[in-house]
């Protein structure tokens, strides 16, 4: 199995229950694993038939920048779900981090994946 990975993609949004979340932008991290066989993409060096991750990145970056979730849970659904639909990943682990939200802890999160882990 091929692994495409974004990692530390930093993000703004409005994310969070409390109002004082509610009325800023937070900085979130992304960390992304994304299932992909390279053979093809590598042995004809055409991008066209990559999974790309600039593409990937700016879907998110769209995507996240525009939304307003309570919850980071709810938001890393939706975004494994646009990577594994719109980009046809048959398996997504992805990391979620909110940096600075808990004092005395660098991060917190969250990390799931989807879809069926290829051998």
């Amino acid at each position: 199995m091929d692994i495409v990975f974004i990692e530390d993609l930093r993000i703004e949004a409005v994310i969070g229950i409390y109002d004082w979340e509610r009325r800023v932008r937070q900085t979130l991290s992304f960390d992304i694993e994304m299932a992909f066989d390279n053979t093809k993409p590598a042995a004809s060096d055409d991008i066209a038939l990559t999974l790309n991750y600039k593409d990937v990145s700016k879907r998110l970056i769209d995507y996240v920048g525009g939304s307003s979730f309570g919850l980071v849970e709810t938001l890393a659904e939706r975004c494994a779900a646009i990577i594994r639909e719109e980009f046809g990943v048959g398996w997504v682990r992805l990391k979620l981090s909110k940096p600075g939200a808990v004092r005395g802890a660098k991060s917190v999160g969250v990390r799931i994946e989807r879809g069926t882990r290829p051998q």
